[in-house]
């Protein structure tokens, strides 16, 4: 009977504040972590990535108890974090969304385009929850990290990953609150330097950069609002200087702003690992 009593009272003390406390949200997350460690493939010297969908679809148990994790977050939880944790959650939710989004059709899927590009779309689906209600990707991108005013900074460009060949690679560990600046800088650093995406052009005296530093409906906004100081983009490139280029004359024409921007082909095929 004393036991029996106990328990009401324990239940009656969990109705009065509200609901049984939920596990708290783990910031370094570490499921998150250990997926992206066994299934991230470096290449060309760690400055791309390749992710192992096959072995993620069979890890896709622990990719959908991370999912769940995020979704359990309620609105007013995440404003009630700092601006580091809560960009570091957005992020890693856009990337690991993305991938479960991919694997829905795996492997029967060579591009992110297969969903369509009207119906369907990828990015604009509202496949999955978050805050409470229906999300896409785009929501997560446009609406929350880029908002203005909230985080602006153009390195998140760098860091969320769309699951092809030429988007900025996937980080091969989590992004996390105590480390986030140095993560973003260190993945803008690695993009950059990566030539098959970015680099100067001596015979045309050009940049030959990403599509991500082009016009609507990509990004080159930006990099020319004043977003950490930046005003235009050549500026931007004037500060990486020595990534995009080996002679120290190339160097100095990039710094002067002197040289054009080209933008490359975009490939969206999947950024798969294959055996």
């Amino acid at each position: 009977m004393r036991r029996f009593l106990l328990l009401i009272a324990l239940l009656a003390q969990c109705v009065s504040g509200g609901a049984i406390a939920q596990t708290p949200f783990d910031h370094q997350h570490e499921t998150w972590g250990a997926l992206l460690k066994k299934h991230v493939v470096l290449i060309d010297g760690g400055k791309a990535s390749q992710l192992r969908y096959a072995g993620m679809q069979q890890d896709r148990a622990q990719l959908n108890a991370y999912l769940g994790s995020l979704s359990r977050v309620s609105e007013q939880e995440f404003k009630g974090w700092s601006k580091p944790r809560q960009l570091a959650f957005l992020i890693n939710a856009y990337n690991a969304f993305m991938i479960e989004k991919v694997l829905t059709r795996y492997p029967d899927i060579k591009s992110v385009w297969d969903f369509g590009k009207i119906f369907g779309n990828p990015f604009k689906d509202r496949f999955f929850t978050l805050f409470g209600r229906e999300f896409s990707l785009d929501m997560i991108e446009h609406d929350t990290i880029r908002a203005k005013g909230v985080h602006d900074d153009p390195r998140i460009h760098f860091a969320v990953n769309c699951a092809s060949v030429s988007c900025p690679m996937l980080r091969e560990e989590p992004y996390v609150a105590t480390r986030i600046d140095a993560q973003l800088e260190q993945q803008t650093q690695r993009f950059l330097s990566d030539r098959t995406r970015n680099r100067y052009n001596p015979q045309t005296r050009a940049l030959e950069v990403s599509k991500i530093f082009d016009t609507y409906p990509w990004y080159s906004v930006d990099f020319t609002s004043g977003l950490r100081g930046v005003q235009s983009r050549e500026q931007f490139f004037a500060g990486y200087a020595d990534l995009l280029a080996d002679d120290p004359g190339h160097r100095k024409i990039i710094r002067e702003h002197k040289a054009d921007i080209r933008h490359l082909d975009y490939d969206w095929n999947l950024n798969d690992a294959k055996k």
